[in-house]
């Protein structure tokens, strides 16, 4: 069917990622460092993340594509959370929003689990920058990944025995970090043997970068490692 949808200008672009962020469909990864659509059918055509590009990037078009499968869009929502990950097999191919969901389907859940690897360590408390840490650092070999939202340590008084305990931390911020997380995050991977992966973000719209990033890496490494993802609320509520 011909109807609007968004056109990203590849040269514009810088990578920022907050169009991503503005897209509540999860349209829009970012991929070798570009913005890109890469379902037609999680369009809703709106362009609510126009006005999010700095650089003008994205414009609306009418051209042969996909409807828009309202439907697909939530079922992907519901397939991220941890309640409904558990089952293994390998990364769904054929886009990234597609793939992201294969990944949440072949990763299994288990914050307890994660926490419990390490039992009888000393707990890390030193929480390391994304865009500072070397893939290649001697911590990271072997060892259970916390990657966070800056600021949910800060909403959450338990943070530290509930998340931190047991696990190497990585904080960034999607929103201010000129740095492409799934690239960092995907060297990590590559590069270590990494026992499980937990993602604690805000319930904001800008926190959608760091979740989707930890996706996108796990699929570029098609990793069959232990998954959780937790939203900690502006109010320090866990929101599962």
């Amino acid at each position: 069917m011909v109807r609007v949808v968004i056109k990203i200008d590849q040269d514009a672009c810088n990578g920022c990622g907050l169009c991503v962020n503005a897209c509540h469909e999860g349209a829009i990864m970012i991929v070798d460092g570009k913005a890109k659509l890469l379902r037609d059918d999680y369009c809703d055509g709106l362009g609510n993340c126009l006005p999010a590009c700095p650089m003008q990037a994205i414009t609306l078009e009418e051209r042969e594509a996909a409807e828009f499968d309202e439907s697909a869009v939530n079922n992907a929502a519901k397939v991220a959370k941890p309640s409904e990950v558990g089952a293994s097999g390998n990364a769904a191919a054929g886009g990234a929003a597609s793939a992201a969901a294969g990944v949440a389907a072949s990763v299994s859940a288990g914050s307890g689990d994660a926490a419990g690897a390490n039992a009888g360590k000393a707990p890390y408390q030193w929480p390391y920058q994304i865009k500072l840490v070397s893939a290649n650092a001697s911590f990271l070999q072997d060892s259970n990944l916390l990657i966070a939202a800056d600021c949910a340590a800060y909403a959450c008084k338990d943070f530290h025995t509930s998340f931190m305990h047991g696990r190497v931390t990585l904080i960034g911020c999607p929103k201010l970090d000129n740095v492409d997380y799934a690239r960092k995050l995907t060297e990590i991977l590559r590069h270590n043997r990494i026992n499980s992966v937990t993602v604690a973000s805000m319930a904001v719209p800008c926190c959608n970068g760091i979740r989707q990033a930890v996706i996108e890496a796990l699929v570029n490494t098609d990793a069959s490692i232990a998954f959780n993802m937790v939203t900690v609320g502006t109010d320090g509520a866990i929101i599962l």
